[in-house]
């Protein structure tokens, strides 16, 4: 699944928003692409279950791909 992040993401945010998506899913293989400010989550779990996760980060996202 692919999020599309409306805020600015900086290099420093990588960390926090991979730690935010491992307490929804531990497991859950991140990647954070800066320039397209996007999120990709690999996991089971259904993208809603992380748009809680980035909201408790304030970030605004939006599901780009489920």
């Amino acid at each position: 699944m692919k999020f599309s992040v409306k805020n600015e993401i900086r290099s420093d945010d990588i960390s926090t928003i991979e730690h935010a998506m491992k307490t929804v899913d531990a497991d859950a293989r991140v990647d954070v692409d800066i320039d397209a400010k996007t999120v990709s989550v690999d996991s089971w779990l259904m993208p809603e279950e992380f748009i809680v996760a980035f909201v408790d980060e304030d970030y605004d996202v939006t599901i780009a791909e489920a």
